[in-house]
Parts: C-alpha cells; structure tokens; sequence
C-alpha cells in the first residue's frame, strides 16, 4: 500500500503534467476540482487573467456531509448554475490529478446535466 504522503506527491505529479497541457481561456474557463478526505472544492478559472470566475465548496455553501458522491453532485450542480448565470457555457475539466472516477467523476456528470459543455 502506498502510504497517504507519497500518494499525494504522485497525484500532484500527474496534476503538473495535466496543466501543462490544459489552460482556461476567457472563452473557455477551465473547471477545477480539488478533493479532501470530508470536503469538495470546484473553481471555474481564467489561467489568462488569473482569476476565479466562479468556486462552489462544500464548506462555503455549509453541505453537512462533503466527502461523498451525492455533495459532489451537489457541488457540481451549484457550480455549474453560477457559471451560466455568468454567461460562461464551455469549460475545460481540470480534474487535478485524480482519477476519473467517484467523486470527481460525479461532478463532472452533474456539472454537464446542468449546462456545462466540456
């Protein structure tokens, strides 16, 4: 078993190497996920002007229990709402290392059901 520290390195490798080939532009933002043990965090960013366009957490929008699949879908749902409120439609989906599945993957599924096209 690898042990928790040196799997975050490795998950921060792959995240190196995912940014250096995707990049949120002002027509295209990029949607960022980023993954606790009790907690799930969303960013829509402009890597072009380096700013948060949109964020849904399931701190600051007090969800009770965060680490599991439903508050995903519920993150992803309310991050996706406020980003066609602001008129952004297309995102590039920035998983941050994970693995596409669980939690990241329930996001981004509901992300797309609400209007998100990536």
């Amino acid at each position: 078993m690898i042990p928790q520290i040196q799997r975050n390195v490795i998950r921060q490798r792959v995240h190196t190497r995912i940014r250096e080939r995707i990049q949120g532009t002002t027509e295209r933002p990029r949607l960022n996920v980023y993954r606790s043990l009790n907690h799930i965090y969303a960013q829509i960013i402009d890597d072009t002007q380096g700013r948060t366009l949109v964020s849904a957490s399931t701190i600051a929008d007090k969800i009770k229990t965060g680490g599991n699949v439903a508050a995903a879908k519920e993150i992803g749902k309310l991050v996706a709402q406020r980003a066609v409120d602001k008129g952004i439609k297309k995102v590039v989906y920035d998983r941050g290392g994970y693995l596409y599945h669980g939690r990241i993957k329930a996001l981004a599924d509901a992300a797309r059901e609400a209007g998100l096209e990536f």
